[in-house]
């Protein structure tokens, strides 16, 4: 099986006063689906934020990203929910704080729709 690796561009969602930027304050996000490692579960990597260490990736199941671009769902430190009909929010709490950020629904559809076909391919002999 192969691992699924897609980059997508989110926002950030605050109430700080942003700089206004090119492309809207949007910043690179990893998604990423190994399924040798962990097959129900999906990771989430955002790049590190002002000064301290580098990005911070969360891992949760792949079952609740889906539920969430449907209707609000949550599980443990990750809340996804649907806003509007062309995006979704997801929430992530850590011992740090939270971060609340907004994604284009049709990336997150893309990236499961590529973890599924992942997991359909034969293995080569």
């Amino acid at each position: 099986m192969s691992v699924v690796e897609q980059y997508a561009r989110a926002h950030i969602l605050t109430d700080a006063d942003l700089p206004d930027e090119d492309d809207g304050g949007a910043i690179p996000v990893v998604l990423r689906y190994d399924p040798d490692r962990d097959p129900r579960s999906v990771r989430v990597a955002l790049p590190a934020r002002g000064p301290g260490p580098g990005s911070r990736e969360w891992t949760f199941s792949r079952a609740l990203l889906e539920q969430g671009l449907r209707a609000p769902a949550g599980s443990g430190e990750v809340r996804v929910w649907p806003c509007g009909r062309v995006q979704a929010v997801v929430e992530f709490h850590s011992p740090q704080g939270c971060s609340v950020v907004q994604f284009e629904t049709k990336a997150l559809m893309r990236f499961l729709r590529r973890t599924y076909t992942a997991v359909a391919q034969p293995v080569a002999h």
